[in-house]
């Protein structure tokens, strides 16, 4: 019989735990209003470029976003973007350049979401996947689908319109299944994708594709990368994945067949673990564990019983 064992009370999935931030929307399309806020003292801005920002240590050893007041940012012409407001009544705004700014101290370094998102408490850590998603899409989707003319932004970056046939553009999310597939002996599916390095292993994972529900995604996507079937599926949780713009759903599954046939295509090798074969490939690291703000190592987790091994957290 399998047990998982529940540490979420207290290792809860990187990105998901309540920011404290509420996200306001009713207020995007109010210009007077978003003027107000943008002046207002308390106000708070940091800036996002190429998927990274600037966080800095504090003197008790805590990592934050590198925020500003408005009146201190750097001059943007339209890539301002209103992330919400917290119960302070406090406003936060993620600027869009293309290039970090400078810092005279020295203090602050530059950090993408895979290591920031680990350092950074829930309230800095909801802003900044709220900001690099939102940048990702802006940068990527400029121009109308329909007709092909160049958009502008609107609703405080949270929509892209079209001058030309009126169309409205709003950001890109793509959904995507994680599962963490178990047999009757208890063992846990794991794979290495074909760019992964040797000893790189994780869970099972792919896009849901049109006309699909998320079970069906997760039988299909497992029977195609290393030819299991799959029968009953559990849905555990979610995470936002801005890289650049998913958002993954996460499953146990069972599987109906134990016979591995990899594709090749996408996944070059998967094999099933114990937890004691597992365990005794982190030692002796033949297998790396997933990186830590991954809901892969969480999936993991909940099965292998315990924490697993830390590693760097570097794409």
């Amino acid at each position: 019989m399998t047990t998982w064992t529940d540490h979420s009370a207290d290792r809860p999935i990187s990105l998901t735990a309540p920011s404290g931030i509420d996200r306001a929307a009713h207020h995007r399309l109010d210009e007077a209003w978003l003027a107000a806020a943008w002046s207002h003292p308390t106000t708070r801005v940091f800036v996002v470029s190429g998927g990274q920002v600037l966080i800095d240590e504090t003197a008790d050893g805590t990592t934050e976003l590198l925020m500003t007041p408005s009146f201190e940012a750097p001059l943007t012409e339209a890539h301002r973007y209103f992330l919400g407001t917290d119960d302070d009544g406090v406003s936060y705004f993620a600027l869009q350049k293309d290039a970090l700014p400078g810092r005279i101290d020295q203090s602050a370094r530059p950090a993408g979401l895979r290591e920031a998102g680990l350092l950074l408490s829930p309230r800095d850590a909801g802003l900044m996947v709220h900001a690099v998603g939102l940048e990702n899409w802006q940068r990527t989707h400029r121009f109308c689908s329909r007709c092909g003319e160049r958009t502008v932004i609107a609703a405080a970056g949270h929509i892209r319109r079209c001058p030309a046939c009126g169309a409205e553009h709003y950001p890109r999310t793509d959904p995507a299944v994680i599962m963490a597939v178990t047999d009757d002996d208890d063992r846990i599916l794991l794979g290495r994708q074909v760019h992964w390095p040797e000893g790189r292993f994780s869970t099972l994972a792919g896009f849901v594709e049109p006309g699909e529900s998320i079970e069906q995604s997760v039988r299909r996507e497992v029977l195609e990368e290393v030819g299991v079937t799959v029968g009953e599926v559990e849905y555990v949780a979610s995470q936002p994945w801005p890289f650049p713009s998913s958002l993954m759903l996460g499953f146990r599954a069972r599987a109906t067949s134990s016979e591995i046939s990899v594709d090749g295509e996408e996944i070059h090798e998967a094999r099933w673990f114990s937890r004691d074969d597992l365990g005794a490939a982190f030692e002796s690291g033949e297998v790396m564990p997933p990186y830590g703000i991954s809901i892969a190592a969480r999936l993991i987790e909940l099965w292998y019983g315990k924490p697993l091994p830390t590693r760097g957290n570097s794409a």
